[in-house]
């Protein structure tokens, strides 16, 4: 049953996400921090997993919190639902450009939590205009792919290879991070128990 319920309860956040690695793309995701839920509606559209994500948070704070425990949780969904991760094709890359934006993403639910950002001093990924002030910014992106990796066990390394456009960098990275993990978590009739040469994860 590749299908979770997760949930996480804390003086900071409320949060439950629900997971089906072998959905449609249906996506229902409210955390309260709009650009956050407009990227992971693209990881779930584009990796073709139902998703539900419904959070509350200390948002009148700022959306640290939030943010950070939403790829907690995430990344919990994502190992859930994998079990002992057998018959999976366990490594999965993606490249998605986003008019002048190209990201690169390369997974491997390895059991060995890594997350590497590589973002070349492209332009895209730069602090916001002055008008966006208080709004996502590229470092929380980075924290919330990191705390996904976390708990989901993945390695993760992402590449940005080209952007000039703050919108369109992060929609490609989340676009190709949802073809990636769909990849990944694939089943692959040709895989008999753990996808390893020492026969174990970690």
């Amino acid at each position: 049953m590749r299908r979770v319920t997760v949930t996480r309860k804390s003086r900071e956040t409320n949060i439950t996400v629900g997971l089906n690695l072998d959905g449609r793309g249906t996506t229902a995701v409210a955390t309260g921090i709009p650009f956050l839920d407009h990227m992971l509606t693209l990881v779930g559209t584009h990796g073709l997993f139902d998703l539900r994500v419904k959070a509350k948070g200390d948002l009148h704070i700022d959306h640290h919190h939030t943010n950070e425990d939403v790829g907690l949780v995430v990344g919990q969904a994502f190992d859930q639902a994998l079990g002992a991760r057998g018959g999976i094709t366990r490594i999965g890359f993606a490249y998605v450009p986003m008019e002048e934006a190209l990201a690169r993403v390369v997974v491997d639910f390895s059991g060995r939590p890594k997350c590497v950002v590589r973002d070349g001093g492209v332009p895209g990924v730069r602090a916001r205009p002055p008008s966006s002030r208080g709004a996502y910014q590229w470092g929380d992106a980075e924290h919330f792919l990191e705390s996904l990796a976390r708990t989901a066990k993945l390695t993760l390394h992402i590449d940005v290879l080209a952007g000039s456009d703050f919108h369109h960098t992060c929609e490609a990275v989340f676009k190709a991070l949802g073809r990636a993990l769909s990849s990944a978590t694939r089943r692959n009739p040709r895989v008999k128990g753990v996808p390893s040469s020492k026969g174990r994860l970690n």
